[in-house]
C-alpha cells in the first residue's frame, strides 16, 4: 500500500513539474507568439480600455478619444480631420494606425517606456500607463491657407522652416476624415472600402508619399550644378545654347515654349524656363555631378523620416547623355516629392545648408513632462553660400519680372521658380502645375517659410496650364500666412 502511495506521489510530482515546465515556456518563450496572436483579445481590450494619448498643433489637441461602451472602449476622434489628415494619418481599431498616429504610436498609446518612472514596476504589475501628448510643428495659419487654397483640387503643399527643418505646413486633396476608420463597426469598414476605391484617392498622402516629375522646378538643382561645378562662372554670360537643342546622340531636338533662349544667359535661362539651356547643361555637367548635386539636395535618400516615412525622391544613376539632358529639366523618370521641392527651395533660402525636416516640436507625458525634445538634427552644406546666392537673386527675378509675380508678397523678399511637368504616355496628360518658393521679410536676414506647391487637375486649358498661373497663388496665402 505504502509502493503505490510513493508512486501515486512521484507520478503527481512528476505532472506538476510538467505543468510548471509548460507554464514557463509559455511565459517566457511562447509570450510574444500568444500576445500578438489575432486570437488574443486581451491586448486589443487593455490598449482601448483608456483614452488615447493628443497631438497637438500650436498646443491646441487636434485629437480625442470618445467612450463608446464597448469593449473596445476608446476610440479616436479627430479635430477638423480632413485638415490636418496628412499630419496625424489615423487610428483605427481594425486597419491599425498611419502617419504620425503609427510612428508616435508608442508614445500615444502609453507603451513606452519612457512615460514610467520604473518601468520593469509597470511590466511586473501589468500597468497600463496614460498615453503621451506629441506635439507637431504644424502652424494652423499656414496649414487653413494651403487646404483652402487648393480646395477641390488634386494636389498638395509642403512648408519648411528652412533654418531649422520645422515642417510648418503638410497638405494633401483631396482628403477624408480619419474619424470615420476609427472604431470597429460594420460602417468603419464600409468607409474603408469606399475611401480605398474613390476614384480621387483621398487617403493618398500626396505630400509625402507620391512623387511627381518636377518639370522645371528642378532646375534650380540643375543651375546649383552648373555653378558648383564650374560649367557657369557668371550668371550673366551667353550660355553658348542653340535652340532648339539636338539632345546628345539622337536626332531628337528639344525646343522651348518661351522665345530668345538661343544663347541666353543661365539668369535670364531660369527667368524664362529655357528647356534648351538646362538641358544642355545637365549633359555637359554629367550625370556624376548631376546626381551628386540632387543627393546633396536629398533626392535618393530612402530612409528620410519625419518621423512618418517619406517617399524617395529619385535621379537615375545609370543615364545616357541624352537622358540626363531631359532629367536636367525635370523630365525622363526624374521624380520627387512636395517635401522634397520645398527642402530644394530651403536650401536656397538658407544659403546652401539643408536642415533635415522634422515634424514633431516635442513629445511628453499625460500631466506635461517633457520626455523628449525635437530632433534638431544639425544642418549639412548642399551647396557653398555663393552659389545659394546666385539662385536666390535669379528666384527673386522670377517673381519680380518672370513667370512668378502672383507670388510676391507685399513687404517681404519672395523667391520662385514655376514648373509645368509633362507626364503619361507620349506625355499626353494633363501636365502637372509646380511652384517652389521662399519668403522673408524686408526687415530679416533669416528666411520665414520655403514653400513647394504642386496641382495636378489644374483648372485651364491644357496649353494654359502654368505653375505661376495655378500653384504660386496657393504658395502665395501660405507665404503670407507665414509672415503673419
Amino acid at each position: 500500500m505504502i509502493r503505490c502511495i510513493r508512486h501515486t506521489a512521484a507520478f503527481s510530482f512528476l505532472l506538476l513539474v510538467a505543468v510548471l515546465v509548460n507554464a514557463a515556456r509559455v511565459q517566457i518563450f511562447e509570450t510574444e507568439h500568444y500576445g500578438t496572436s489575432p486570437a488574443n483579445r486581451r491586448t486589443s481590450i487593455a490598449r482601448y480600455e483608456q483614452p488615447r494619448g493628443a497631438l497637438l498643433v500650436a498646443g491646441r489637441p487636434v485629437t480625442g478619444s470618445r467612450d463608446s461602451g464597448g469593449r473596445l472602449r476608446y476610440e479616436r476622434s479627430y479635430t477638423d480631420g480632413p485638415l490636418y489628415a496628412p499630419v496625424t494619418g489615423y487610428s483605427s481599431q481594425i486597419y491599425g494606425t498611419s502617419l504620425l498616429e503609427s510612428a508616435e504610436d508608442g508614445v500615444l498609446s502609453g507603451a513606452d517606456d519612457r512615460l514610467a518612472t520604473f518601468p520593469w514596476w509597470d511590466r511586473l504589475t501589468g500597468t497600463h500607463r496614460p498615453g503621451g501628448r506629441v506635439h507637431t510643428t504644424i502652424n494652423p495659419r499656414m496649414q487653413r491657407a494651403a487646404f483652402d487654397g487648393l480646395g477641390d483640387k488634386k494636389g498638395a503643399v509642403a512648408a519648411i522652416e528652412p533654418r531649422t527643418g520645422r515642417v510648418l505646413a503638410l497638405v494633401s486633396t483631396p482628403s477624408y476624415d480619419p474619424g470615420e476608420l476609427s472604431g470597429n463597426g460594420t460602417a468603419v469598414g464600409a468607409a474603408w472600402r469606399r475611401l480605398n476605391g474613390a476614384e480621387r484617392r483621398p487617403m493618398l498622402n500626396r505630400a509625402l508619399g507620391e512623387t511627381y516629375p518636377p518639370g522645371s522646378t528642378f532646375k534650380v538643382v540643375t543651375a546649383a550644378a552648373a555653378l558648383e561645378s564650374g560649367k557657369v562662372t557668371d550668371i550673366d554670360a551667353p550660355t553658348d545654347s542653340p535652340d532648339p537643342y539636338p539632345l546628345p546622340g539622337t536626332a531628337t531636338r528639344l525646343g522651348n515654349a518661351a522665345k530668345g533662349c538661343a544663347d541666353a544667359p543661365l539668369k535670364d535661362a531660369f527667368r524664362a524656363s529655357c528647356n534648351t539651356v538646362f538641358a544642355r547643361l545637365g549633359a555637359e555637367v554629367g550625370l556624376r555631378d548631376m546626381a551628386g548635386t540632387a543627393r546633396k539636395f536629398g533626392f535618393n535618400d530612402r530612409g528620410l523620416r519625419i518621423p512618418s516615412p517619406v517617399a524617395p525622391s529619385n535621379f537615375d544613376t545609370r543615364m545616357d547623355p541624352s537622358q540626363v539632358a531631359l532629367s536636367a529639366i525635370g523630365q525622363y523618370d526624374t521624380a520627387a516629392t512636395p517635401l522634397q521641392m520645398a527642402m530644394v527651395s530651403a536650401v536656397v533660402a538658407n544659403g546652401g545648408r539643408l536642415a533635415p525636416p522634422y515634424l514633431v516640436d516635442k513629445v511628453t507625458d499625460a500631466r506635461g513632462v517633457l520626455i523628449e525634445d525635437g530632433p534638431h538634427l544639425p544642418a549639412r552644406q548642399a551647396i557653398g553660400p555663393v552659389t545659394a546666392q546666385q539662385l536666390q537673386d535669379m528666384m527673386v527675378d522670377v517673381v519680380e519680372h518672370g513667370s512668378g509675380r502672383r507670388a510676391a508678397v507685399k513687404g517681404a523678399t519672395v523667391g520662385g521658380k514655376t514648373g509645368t511637368a509633362q507626364h503619361g504616355v507620349h506625355n499626353e496628360g494633363l501636365p502637372y502645375a509646380w511652384f517652389i518658393s521662399w519668403a522673408r521679410a524686408k526687415d530679416s536676414y533669416e528666411p520665414a517659410v520655403a514653400v513647394a506647391v504642386v496641382v495636378e487637375d489644374a483648372a485651364a486649358e491644357r496649353a494654359d496650364i502654368s505653375g505661376g498661373g495655378n500653384a504660386a497663388p496657393i504658395a502665395q496665402a501660405v507665404m503670407a500666412a507665414a509672415l503673419g
